[in-house]
C-alpha cells in the first residue's frame, strides 16, 4: 500500500493553524511588520507556484530549482532568499507539530498491514523523510519519494512518481492501493498509473463529490481497516 503525507497522514488544518499561529506573530519575533510581510508573501507565491507547475508534467527542467526561481521573478525577490525562507517556513517549522497532528489510527493499521506482510510506501509532492521521521513512523516506510526526487521529477497528477513506486517494488500498478486526501491529483494521478485509490477526508464536499475520480471516499484509518478487511475476505 502506498500513501500520500500531507493531509493524508497528519492532520493539515491542526497543522496549518499551528503555523498561521507562528506566521501572524512575525512582525513582533523580527520587531518589523515589513520584514513579515516578506515571508508571507513568498510563502504565498510560492504555493500558488507549486500548483501552476502541476500542469508541466514531467519537464526537462529540475522541478526543485523552477519551484524556486519562478517564485523569486514573480515577486522580484532573489532566489536564495526564496529557497533559504521556504526552506524554514515550510518544510523545518512545521515539523516539530506533526507528531500532535497525526491522524488517530495511523500505528495500528501500519501495525496491521506488518501482520498480514503488507509493503508501506510513501509518494508526496512534498519532501517525506524529515516529516515521517517527525511522526515516529520512518521505519516502517520504504520507499520514501517525493515528487522533486530527481529521478521522478513531476508533481502529481502525473503518472511518473506513482510508476516509479511500483517499480521499486516489482509490483504491477493493479495489484497497489494509494491513499491520499486530494482526488484531484491523489486519485487522478493513480487512476493515470492503473492503482486503484482510496481518499481520506472529512470534508463532506469530497466526501459526495469524487464519482468521476473512481474512487472510495472514508473518514478515517480504522475506516480503511474495515474496508480492507472485506476486500480480503472477499
Amino acid at each position: 500500500m502506498a500513501l500520500d503525507v500531507d493531509g493524508t497522514l497528519y492532520e493539515q488544518n491542526m497543522l496549518r493553524a499551528f503555523m498561521a499561529f507562528e506566521l501572524g506573530t512575525l512582525p513582533v519575533m523580527k520587531c518589523s511588520y515589513r520584514s513579515a510581510a516578506v515571508i508571507w508573501k513568498i510563502a504565498r507565491t510560492f504555493r500558488r507556484v507549486r500548483e501552476e507547475l502541476r500542469g508541466l508534467g514531467s519537464p526537462a527542467e529540475s522541478l526543485a530549482e523552477l519551484q524556486y526561481s519562478k517564485t523569486a521573478k514573480r515577486i522580484n525577490i532573489d532566489s536564495a532568499i526564496v529557497e533559504r525562507t521556504i526552506e524554514e517556513w515550510i518544510f523545518q517549522r512545521p515539523l516539530k507539530y506533526l507528531k500532535l497532528c497525526r491522524r488517530r489510527g495511523v500505528n495500528s493499521i501500519f501495525a496491521w498491514l506488518k501482520e498480514k506482510n503488507v509493503p508501506i510506501g510513501v509518494f508526496s509532492d512534498y519532501p517525506v523523510r524529515e516529516k515521517l521521521q517527525a511522526l515516529g513512523i520512518s521505519a516502517r516506510i520504504t520507499p520514501a519519494l517525493c515528487a522533486t526526487d530527481p529521478e521522478i521529477n513531476a508533481f502529481k497528477p502525473h503518472p511518473k512518481g506513482f510508476l516509479h513506486l511500483c517499480e521499486i517494488w516489482g509490483l504491477p500498478p493493479d495489484e497497489v492501493l494509494y491513499v491520499g486526501d486530494r482526488p484531484e491529483v491523489d486519485a487522478a494521478g493513480a487512476a493515470a498509473a492503473g492503482m486503484s485509490c482510496v481518499i481520506l477526508s472529512t470534508n463532506n464536499f469530497t466526501r459526495t463529490h469524487h464519482d468521476s475520480c473512481n474512487c472510495i471516499t472514508i473518514s478515517s484509518f480504522q475506516e480503511l481497516q474495515h474496508v480492507l478487511v472485506n476486500s480480503i475476505r472477499r
